[in-house]
C-alpha cells in the first residue's frame, strides 16, 4: 500500500504567494529549503500568477521530470492541480504520480488531516508546515481517494476535500475577506452568520456504505489490489512487528488505453431519479451539507474523525432546520475535538456514503468543492478508491 520516493529526488514545487498571511514563499525559503537540501530533494519552483494557473501548467508540463508534485499554498491549489491532471490524456499514469501538500494557506484541512492520521495531534501553522515537510523528507507516500463531481451544467470535477452547501460553505466564502487573519477567519464568519442563520431548500439523496456490493477488481484503479476489510484497516505501526510496512517499489503499472474516460458507475443522469436503492432524505430544508473525504475541514475543525485516507467512503454530514443557534456554537466549539456528534443534537445526522446527489430547490447561498466556489445547481458525486497518491506519514 505504501510506496517509497527515490533518491537523489526531483519535485515540482507549485506555490502561490497570496495564500493565508501571504507569507508561502518566505517560509519555503527560510524553513522548507534547509530540509530538502539535507535530504537530497532538488526542486522546480513555479510561482503561481492568477487563478487556475496551477491548473493549466501541469496539464501541459512534461510531468515525467519529476518525481513528486509539491503545493506549497491552501488546499484550493492542490484542487486545481488534481484537475488539470485529470484533464490529461496521460491522466491514468499521472494522477498517480505522489502529490505532496505543504501547508501554507489559511484552512490547510488536508495538510491537518495528514497529520491526524499519524498522531491524532493538532498542529497548525508553522509546525503543521514542519511536519509535512518531515513527510516528504521521510519519502513515503500512500493511495488516495478522490470524489467525482457532476453538475447539472456539465462539469466534471475531481475533489480530494469536500462539497459543501450552506452555512459551513458560506463561511468559507464570506471570510475570504479576513485571509490576513489565517485560520482564525473561520471563526470570525461563523459568528458573523450566525446572526441571521439562513435555510436552504433542497432534495439530498445519497447510497450508504452498506447497501453497495463489493468492489469487482476491474473497477479498481490503475494498479491497485483488491484487498479484504481486514487488510485495508490495517495500519502500518513502528511498534508492531506484526504489522510492517510494505513498501512497493516505484514502477508505472499495466495501464489501460491513455484516452478512455473515468466512469461513474454509481450514478446516473441527473435528470433522472436516483436508483431506488439510495436513501432520499425526508427533510427537504437544510442548515448545512457537507460530503468530505478527509477527517479536517480545516487546520482545526475536525469534522470526520473516522475518516482515512483510503476508506472508500465519503463522509456525509447535514444539518436540518430548526437548528438554534446556540446548538451552532455548542456544535462549532466541539468540532475542535471532534467531539460534535456526541452532543446528540437531533438537527446533525451523519452517514459514511459511496455516492450522493444534492438538488437545490432554490438558488441560495454557495456551493463549494475543496473550498473553491461552484454555481448553486444541482450536484452528484461517486467516489473512486485510491485514485491518487499523497506524500503521508507512517
Amino acid at each position: 500500500m505504501y510506496g517509497l520516493l527515490p533518491r537523489p529526488c526531483r519535485v515540482m514545487v507549485l506555490l502561490n504567494p497570496q495564500s493565508g498571511s501571504g507569507r508561502a514563499l518566505h517560509l519555503f525559503k527560510s524553513q522548507v529549503q534547509p530540509m530538502l537540501k539535507e535530504a537530497n530533494i532538488g526542486f522546480d519552483m513555479f510561482v503561481t500568477e492568477k487563478h487556475n494557473h496551477a491548473w493549466d501548467l501541469v496539464r501541459e508540463e512534461d510531468m515525467s521530470r519529476w518525481d513528486v508534485l509539491v503545493v506549497m499554498a491552501g488546499d484550493g491549489l492542490l484542487y486545481e492541480v488534481i484537475n488539470g491532471l485529470m484533464e490529461r490524456p496521460d491522466w491514468r499514469s499521472v494522477i498517480q504520480k505522489p502529490l505532496c501538500i505543504l501547508p501554507g494557506g489559511s484552512g490547510n484541512a488536508l495538510a491537518a488531516s495528514l497529520n491526524h492520521y499519524v498522531t491524532k495531534g493538532n498542529f497548525v501553522k508553522e509546525e503543521l508546515l514542519m511536519n509535512c515537510t518531515y513527510f516528504l523528507c521521510k519519502g513515503l507516500h500512500a493511495p488516495m481517494d478522490l470524489v467525482s463531481l457532476r453538475t447539472a451544467s456539465g462539469k466534471r470535477l475531481f475533489s480530494f476535500l469536500s462539497f459543501g452547501w450552506g452555512f459551513v460553505s458560506d463561511v468559507d466564502i464570506a471570510s475570504e475577506r479576513y485571509r490576513k487573519l489565517g485560520s482564525a477567519r473561520f471563526t470570525v464568519g461563523t459568528f458573523q452568520l450566525l446572526t441571521s442563520l439562513q435555510v436552504y431548500k433542497g432534495r439530498l439523496a445519497y447510497l450508504p456504505v452498506e447497501e453497495q456490493s463489493p468492489t469487482p477488481v476491474s473497477s479498481l484503479p490503475p494498479g491497485a489490489q483488491k484487498y479484504s476489510s481486514e487488510q485495508h484497516n490495517t495500519q502500518p505501526s513502528s511498534n508492531n512487528r506484526t504489522s510492517p510496512v510494505h513498501i512497493l517499489p516505484p514502477s508505472v503499472p499495466s495501464l489501460p488505453s491513455e484516452d478512455s474516460v473515468l466512469e461513474d458507475s454509481l450514478l446516473v443522469p441527473l435528470e433522472q431519479p436516483v436508483p431506488s436503492h439510495w436513501t432520499v432524505v425526508p427533510e427537504e430544508e437544510f442548515v448545512s451539507i457537507v460530503a468530505i473525504l478527509q477527517s479536517h475541514l480545516g487546520a482545526d475543525l475536525l469534522l470526520a474523525p473516522p475518516a482515512k485516507l483510503y476508506d472508500d467512503a465519503i463522509h456525509l454530514f447535514y444539518l436540518t432546520a430548526g437548528v438554534s443557534r446556540m446548538a451552532m456554537v455548542k456544535f462549532f466549539m466541539a468540532m475542535d475535538k471532534g467531539t460534535h456528534l456526541a452532543l446528540n443534537n437531533p438537527h446533525l445526522h451523519y452517514v459514511p456514503v459511496k455516492a450522493f446527489r444534492v438538488e437545490p430547490l432554490e438558488l441560495k447561498g454557495f456551493m463549494t468543492v475543496d473550498g473553491e466556489v461552484l454555481a448553486c445547481e444541482a450536484v452528484q458525486g461517486q467516489i473512486h478508491r485510491q485514485l491518487a497518491r499523497i506524500v503521508t506519514g507512517s
